[in-house]
């Protein structure tokens, strides 16, 4: 793997899929309000992203899919008053709680197959997922919304001369 077969940045908050809900008539609702405007970010940076690209086709062969979400930190990990926006000793360097972060890949997974990058989410065969907070680690955003790379896990035959 030495290039992905795509690349994109998307920013907005990172919402997850899964759970469902029925209200009163019985009819089904994502129970995370952030899932649908999630799945809109997404879209929208990859159509950008494979629209000056005449020849893209749908990925219909094996991929991995290589994603860190930057999630916004809670208030309580900085200091009030003069500390106002200074992280505490104690706030934690990981985000442990919700959203899940398989459910943050499988809505980034039905984005990415509705604006054509993959021709079905059942493509991706292997998966490295992280969450982290800003500015911590590699490809974690300065803001909430997440670093996508997906690659091609097939060996490109080699053309005859």
């Amino acid at each position: 793997m030495t290039a992905p077969a795509f690349h994109v940045t998307v920013h907005g908050t990172p919402g997850p899929q899964g759970s469902k809900t029925r209200n009163a008539a019985g009819a089904l609702y994502e129970s995370s309000a952030k899932v649908k405007p999630w799945r809109e970010a997404v879209k929208s940076a990859a159509l950008d992203g494979i629209a000056y690209d005449e020849s893209w086709m749908p990925l219909d062969e094996p991929v991995r899919l290589d994603v860190v979400f930057t999630l916004r930190r809670a208030k309580h990990h900085y200091g009030t008053g003069k500390n106002a926006g200074v992280l505490k000793a104690s706030a934690p360097q990981f985000p442990t709680g919700k959203p899940d972060l398989d459910k943050l890949v499988r809505s980034t997974q039905d984005a990415l197959k509705d604006a054509g990058v993959l021709h079905d989410d059942s493509v991706v065969t292997a998966v490295f997922a992280a969450k982290a907070y800003p500015l911590t680690g590699a490809d974690a955003l300065s803001h909430p919304g997440a670093v996508i790379r997906v690659w091609r896990l097939n060996i490109p035959k080699e053309t005859s001369s």
